[in-house]
């Protein structure tokens, strides 16, 4: 009984010691691995060959994403549907405030022009659109609230 004690004894002090040991490595190699104790971060220099530029302001890209802090998400009810038949745009926006309006642009003759259908943000950022298409073929559509606008989804009217 009284070597059962022992080896249990020691196996335990076995495993603790152990446990102790992994511990110490793996926050001493994941402190060595950190780039911040590796080495300094590099400054910047400035050398003063630049020459400056005149003012911008945030304009969309052609991808369709602005520069503007912010962004916003469109969801169509339906991918396909009748002329005549409505068809509910739903999202939210991020970095725009409440109450801003929102207005549902498509593409026409290779530029996004506004459709009649807007409304504004309501508590949460969200907004629902609902609109029409009469003309069958496909619809490039996408949103846009304060300059920052939607990814582009497409609807059939078939």
């Amino acid at each position: 009984m009284n070597s059962t004690l022992r080896s249990r004894c020691a196996k335990a002090i076995g495993a603790g010691a152990l446990s102790v040991a992994l511990l110490s490595a793996g926050t001493a190699g994941a402190f060595a691995a950190s780039p911040s104790a590796a080495s300094p971060r590099p400054k910047p220099i400035m050398t003063g060959s630049a020459k400056p530029t005149g003012t911008s302001t945030a304009k969309p890209t052609k991808s369709g994403s602005p520069m503007a802090n912010g962004s916003i998400t469109a969801r169509v009810s339906k991918v396909q549907v009748k002329p005549g038949q409505s068809v509910t745009f739903t999202g939210r926006a991020k970095g725009v405030k409440v109450g801003t309006k929102v207005v549902l642009l498509h593409m026409h003759n290779g530029k996004w022009t506004p459709l009649k259908s807007s409304t504004v943000l309501k508590n949460g950022s969200s907004y629902s659109l609902v609109t029409k298409f009469n003309n069958k073929g496909k619809e490039q559509l996408r949103v846009m609230a304060d300059k920052i606008v939607s990814p582009t989804v497409v609807v059939t009217v078939k």
